[in-house]
């Protein structure tokens, strides 16, 4: 079933492209309610948030469960510039074209933005020119207050955490245990539900508080953590590099628990993870339980369960677990849920939203999701990490290209955000462009290894000539592209990107193999570990002492058989940044290895990466302002 001509609009593109933000505002969006009749959602399957967004509820999924699901594409890209190379705006002019052109029932799947490179470099991440998503700066700031929700619940945990070793080092076993179980007007003690998890972790099978033994009392009342092994950090939504490093605990009233800690971005948090990794409201109940926050003194992993916390994080989170409802320029249906970062958490948007959104199309019908950054990071993780939990089987995936980019991995000048282009990068160069198609060659070979067909999106520009397209498109074939095709949709909306609508559904069609992991799930930590790193080029895996002791300690945990999410800089098959092209030979550094056991997966840390993101000299924000006049947002990008 296609989608109305209610909810799909004719643009009127003019040439140069206006600014998003421009193109955004010129445009009325329709009612959301128009754009959920034509995925066949009645007002009892979602919630209003105002006119133009909707949360999806979950229980849709129990409705349409015996429909058979839709084509799963999945866009990725080679190694990007600090500028971008478009996968966002080309998921979207993708999903325009299939629904506006081919009159194809089409879900687009969007991560929410961080507010972080909404004002910092990068700008919004609603697609761009005539292929967006919109109203765009709602899309691009609070939304649905779904990444509000994952702060507030991250830094309850982290408050419980420093508090509840306060109390332990100021009380006695008994007085713990007297205000953990306080008797009633009655006299009476009695467990909160959530102290049953920590009893049968445990494995003590009392109900009766007055009939624990005083040793039952210690292991149960007395935590005992580790302040040193405390991984469970405080986040924000903002750039504030500032925050990376801190000490807490300096009031007189702490009684000189001092400790260091610092604060990741929101994105970066667990819960984050947790919420994009989910797949019903039972099951984030019980991972954001298994969150592991550092360890007792005796090396036991201590929960989020332990803290007694699993079901307030759940409370806080229980509007957030539903996706919410938007729409593309032209009227076709985007699901926006979750937002990790690609470079240190998994970079993909919500399960639930993918599986509601396969029901919704239904077979001939189309997902189009984003993986983020290049797809050594993105769909590496997105095939590795979330199919693994989903079940589900993509046909299709897209590695986006540019001439720029493609400039740069040749031995083009340095790409920097904020100074304009070298003049290599604005004139012809194919000698240029063929050397750095290396790079994109690699990231074809990656990703069609998985047993997917492998399209390749060549972003055009306005500079780029048809000699260094021709030659993209040839060398793309040459690496086993199943097609490549030159698109225009950020200058054209869907109608640029038709040729590469019918490419994808020529190559879903006609996928003949199963999806195939890039590592099975019983090898050690250090072997999936290499696996990647085979992947990206490497000849060998480095492993700080640090990072030797982690991985010992999460195998004597019992936690050695989880998917692996590397955090490593987006700008390199390496650890290297400036190292572009294909690199081979080099030695990936372990720095640090980690466990997001609640999530359900362990990432160790490539090099020097950061998990708090810092502003540069000219942060976006100097373009942002309010048209007190009209009420709209400018400057948005």
């Amino acid at each position: 079933m296609s989608l109305s001509m209610v909810t799909l609009r004719k643009l009127h593109v003019v040439s140069p492209v206006p600014a998003d933000i421009d193109i955004a505002n010129s445009v009325e969006p329709l009612h959301i309610s128009h754009i959920a009749k034509d995925l066949n959602l009645s007002p009892n399957h979602y919630d209003l948030y105002g006119k133009y967004k909707a949360k999806v509820l979950l229980s849709v999924l129990d409705e349409v469960q015996g429909s058979k699901d839709g084509y799963y594409v999945v866009v990725g890209g080679i190694t990007p510039t600090p500028l971008g190379e478009g996968k966002s705006t080309t998921t979207v002019g993708l999903c325009q074209a299939l629904g506006a052109f081919l009159d194809k029932k089409v879900v687009t799947c969007l991560r929410q933005p961080s507010q972080g490179p909404t004002f910092g470099i990068k700008g919004g991440a609603a697609g761009g020119g005539y292929s967006q998503v919109i109203p765009m700066d709602e899309f691009n700031l609070h939304l649905t207050g779904d990444i509000h929700a994952i702060t507030a619940a991250n830094n309850l945990l982290a408050a419980a955490i420093d508090t509840r070793i306060f109390h332990e080092s100021t009380q006695s076993d008994k007085a713990l245990f007297n205000r953990l179980c306080p008797p009633n007007k009655e006299g009476k003690r009695s467990f909160s539900d959530v102290m049953f998890r920590r009893l049968i972790k445990l494995g003590i099978s009392k109900t009766n508080p007055d009939e624990l033994t005083p040793e039952e009392v210690n292991r149960f009342a007395r935590l005992d953590i580790d302040p040193e092994s405390i991984t469970w950090r405080r986040v924000m939504d903002i750039n504030d590099r500032f925050l990376r490093k801190i000490t807490i605990g300096q009031g007189p009233e702490e009684k000189g628990m001092v400790r260091e800690t610092g604060f990741d971005i929101s994105v970066a948090s667990e819960i984050m993870a947790v919420l994009a990794l989910t797949t019903s409201l039972s099951d984030m109940r019980e991972r954001l339980g298994k969150m592991v926050i550092g360890n007792s003194k005796r090396g036991d992993p201590v929960t989020a369960d332990d803290l007694g916390l699993g079901g307030a994080l759940t409370v806080l989170m229980k509007d957030a677990i539903h996706p919410t409802l938007m729409q593309t320029l032209e009227g076709t249906p985007v699901l926006v849920h979750a937002g990790p970062f690609a470079n240190i958490a998994h970079g993909n948007s919500s399960i639930v939203a993918d599986k509601i959104a396969l029901k919704l199309v239904g077979p001939g019908g189309f997902v189009v999701t984003e993986a983020g950054f290049g797809a050594d990071i993105g769909t590496e993780k997105f095939m590795n990490i979330k199919c693994r939990y989903s079940g589900l089987t993509p046909q299709c995936a897209i590695v986006v290209v540019t001439i720029r980019a493609l400039k740069m991995h040749g031995g083009g000048p340095a790409v920097v955000a904020g100074k304009p282009l070298d003049h290599a990068y604005l004139s012809e160069n194919v000698e240029l462009v063929e050397a750095g198609c290396v790079n994109m060659a690699r990231h074809i070979s990656n990703t069609k290894s998985y047993g997917v067909n492998v399209v390749v999106a060549i972003n055009k520009f306005s500079t780029d000539t048809e000699a260094e397209l021709n030659a993209v498109r040839e060398a793309a074939l040459a690496a086993g592209a199943f097609d490549a095709v030159i698109c225009t949709h950020h200058a054209h909306g869907g109608k640029g990107a038709v040729d590469l609508a019918i490419a994808v559904q020529k190559a879903c069609e006609n996928v003949s193999q199963p999806l195939k992991f890039l590592y099975p799930l019983e090898h050690g930590i250090k072997e999936k570990i290499e696996a990647i790193a085979k992947s990206y080029g490497a000849s060998g895996v480095e492993y700080s002492e640090q990072a030797e002791k982690q991985i010992e300690m999460y195998s004597k945990q019992g936690f050695s058989q989880l998917p692996i999410c590397m955090a490593k800089t987006q700008y390199s098959f390496s650890d290297n940044a400036a190292a572009k092209g294909a690199p081979s030979g080099f030695i990936l550094p372990i720095r640090d290895v980690r466990a997001s056991i609640g999530a359900g997966f362990i990432y160790p840390l490539v090099g020097t990466m950061s998990t708090m993101p810092g502003l540069p000299t000219r942060p976006c924000f100097y373009d942002i302002d309010l048209d007190t006049a009209t009420g709209k947002v400018i400057g948005l990008s």
